[in-house]
């Protein structure tokens, strides 16, 4: 049984889900410290249900409409669909469960993120065709991941959401954008030779991996300007700023390793310093409406 969790987990890189979820949560604390307290266990978890059925449906949508790709490049040849692993009926199954899950967390959560569900699925399994007619893949990736903190924001307040939180909630979800371009410019240094020969679009083919390279640099300062602005925003003080210097500093690292290392330290900047950043941010934004007495745990 858990050789099969585990293979269904691999199938969808269910790890992977450590870059969305923490911002996600962050923007369920800010959203709910001056509404009714902690947002209640019920909420948390739809809001986790409805997430992780998301993320779910958007990957294996990806592997299913990616797969004769995969099959032919050396790095992902061996994924579950190429390989014969899973069958292609049991990923489209997967995919239109978790679709559903998705939306009946939805349904349970107000009737404003029951409206939006089919839009949000929509988008982020959007982006898995993107990069069949535009070089701007990474920014459809990172509108996709950016809907996280604000389903999550939605999901506290619906349709009570102030036009201050709206500004908020905007401010994030662009440095949320940013973060994604940045660190999916570096993945896709990977298959530069492959996309290339094949005709598949991203800003790496398109400029090179150098100018991509800066291009990501720039993305990743503009979020930590927007991630600062956020802070401001929510009023957030020392917490915030010693994580968001820590936040800073991993980016730096990550784009020491993509300019100075193999590609074989691509993971280390892809998974290890993006999953730091994501639980740094989520650590000092409930350290923060901790200390603001924004926080009452019922």
């Amino acid at each position: 049984m858990f050789s099969l969790i585990n293979k269904w987990a691999s199938f969808v890189r269910f790890s992977h889900t450590v870059f969305a979820l923490p911002f996600a949560l962050a923007a369920m604390l800010v959203a709910a410290r001056d509404h009714r307290g902690w947002p209640g266990w019920k909420i948390f978890g739809l809001i986790l249900a409805a997430m992780v059925c998301a993320r779910t449906c958007a990957m294996a949508f990806n592997r299913i409409v990616d797969r004769k790709f995969d099959a032919l490049n050396p790095r992902t040849k061996n994924r579950h669909l190429p390989a014969g692993e899973i069958s292609l009926t049991s990923a489209v199954l997967l995919c239109a469960l978790s679709g559903a899950g998705m939306m009946a967390a939805s349904y349970f959560l107000n009737p404003l993120c029951f409206k939006l569900s089919p839009v949000a699925l929509v988008a982020i399994c959007f982006y898995s065709l993107t990069k069949r007619f535009t070089d701007y893949t990474h920014v459809f990736l990172g509108i996709a991941l950016a809907l996280a903190p604000v389903g999550a924001w939605l999901a506290v307040k619906g349709a009570d959401i102030s036009a201050p939180e709206i500004f908020q909630v905007a401010v994030l979800s662009l440095a949320v954008i940013a973060w994604l371009i940045g660190f999916d410019i570096i993945y896709a240094l990977q298959d530069y030779e492959f996309d290339k020969s094949h005709g598949l679009r991203s800003l790496v083919v398109a400029w090179g991996p150098q100018n991509a390279l800066a291009a990501a640099f720039l993305a990743h300062m503009v979020m930590c300007g927007l991630l600062l602005a956020f802070g401001f925003l929510c009023h957030f003080r020392l917490a915030y700023l010693v994580g968001w210097l820590i936040i800073l500093i991993c980016l730096v690292l990550e784009h020491w390793i993509a300019r100075r290392r193999s590609l074989n330290w691509v993971n280390v900047a892809f998974f290890k310093l993006n999953a730091l950043i994501g639980m740094v941010f989520l650590v000092v934004v409930a350290a923060e409406v901790i200390f603001q007495g924004g926080f009452r745990l019922r």
